[in-house]
């Protein structure tokens, strides 16, 4: 079982040396820095969760036992996931796509409704969000698509929109729930993929310049999209009004200054800052270990990107091409989302609803999130068979 594997290392015989050479099968640092983020997320979910599961449920512990849960869920599933070949993944991504976008249009149909958004499909005590996992799916997708049709992508228009048109067809399904920030991460992610790819620079500009054009129009097409721009302009303005999440997020950072206020101290989570369990953990964290444990986290936060970047360039030099673009696809993805959660959480960027992987409450996110590093590790694995293989040739 692979599932061993993570926890040994083979013995190499260097025929010319005779000398005994130690190789992991498995990405070590990148499997450190994953169990490190989920140990903070755990904490910082159990401290910034206290006062609202009191309030909700008369448990302090009620969002802590179900991110337990889902923790529970996950690492039986990731053993199971480090055990399937990446072929797999090409092989059925098709199908997952039909799977995905089918399950997008049944939230529409008959999905739970929260904070004015239908994106949760309930089966008994799980809460199911086709959105994280049209991420996963979508990259499964392209991955694969620029495996067969990569020439057909560096020389030909048609080669480039194929995959654009796809997005697109997610994109309108998640705008409906709404879920513009999910759109905005895959919109990137397959921007920079075809761009990885060799696909032509004017190509990339036309659908920027279009991309810049529908959010316009999608922003001001609905008035909360309206207010959480002019409230990122200046959140000062209305600091009770449009502009309250975000001053108070803003306060929180500031309260912690270097070495934070200690764990468990923060002021903010006493659901002065709403979401503070989810989407804006971050500022918590900033609150609570300061600017010493915001730059930690950023620290892990871009090693594990840099990773996977890392993987998906080896996988590239000996020719695995699907597995290549795939490593890529979720290093950006992983950065695209951190990204823009950071920003919004700053005020960099306007609030879009997206949580911060492997750290903010969230079932479905961590799910798809940690399932994407164990494929990755897995991804790495068969890398390191493959480049054994041919050195005991």
């Amino acid at each position: 079982m692979f599932a061993k594997f993570i926890t040994k290392c083979i013995v190499i015989f260097n025929t010319k040396s005779q000398k005994q050479h130690q190789v992991m099968l498995y990405d070590r640092l990148l499997l450190w820095l994953t169990i490190g983020l989920t140990c903070l997320g755990f904490i910082m979910v159990t401290s910034a969760s206290m006062p609202i599961g009191v309030r909700m449920f008369q448990s302090p512990f009620y969002f802590c036992k179900n991110e337990a849960f889902y923790l529970i869920i996950t690492f039986f599933l990731s053993l199971f996931i480090l055990q399937i070949s990446i072929d797999f993944w090409q092989r059925y991504s098709i199908m997952m796509l039909f799977i995905i976008i089918f399950m997008l249009v049944l939230v529409l149909l008959v999905g739970s409704v929260a904070h004015g958004a239908s994106r949760w499909l309930k089966f008994g005590l799980l809460h199911i969000q086709p959105s994280e996992l049209s991420k996963l799916v979508l990259l499964f997708y392209i991955s694969s698509y620029l495996e067969r049709k990569v020439h057909e992508v560096r020389t030909n228009l048609w080669g480039f929109f194929k995959p654009m048109g796809v997005m697109v067809i997610l994109a309108v399904l998640l705008i409906l729930q709404p879920d513009l920030g999910t759109v905005v991460v895959l919109l990137m992610t397959t921007l920079a993929m075809l761009f990885i790819a060799g696909a032509k620079l004017w190509q990339f500009f036309s659908i920027i310049f279009s991309g810049m054009f529908a959010v316009i129009i999608l922003i001001i097409a609905e008035p909360y999209r309206i207010k959480r721009v002019i409230s990122f302009w200046n959140p000062w303005q209305e600091p009770f009004g449009s502009g309250y999440q975000l001053t108070q997020s803003l306060m929180a950072f500031g309260r912690g200054a270097c070495w934070g206020q200690g764990l468990g101290n923060s002021v903010h989570k006493l659901e002065y800052l709403p979401e503070a369990h989810t989407d804006f953990i971050f500022a918590i964290i900033g609150e609570e270990l300061g600017f010493i444990g915001v730059l930690f986290t950023l620290f892990m936060l871009f090693f594990l990107s840099f990773r996977a970047m890392f993987i998906g360039r080896k996988a590239l030099l000996i020719n695995k091409i699907f597995s290549g673009f795939l490593a890529y696809a979720i290093g950006m993805l992983f950065s695209f989302q951190a990204l823009f959660n950071l920003s919004s959480v700053s005020g960099i960027l306007p609030i879009k609803g997206l949580t911060l992987p492997l750290i903010s409450y969230g079932g479905s996110s961590f799910l798809v999130m940690l399932t994407a590093i164990m494929i990755l590790i897995r991804i790495d694995f068969e890398i390191r068979i493959s480049q054994y293989q041919a050195f005991i040739r």
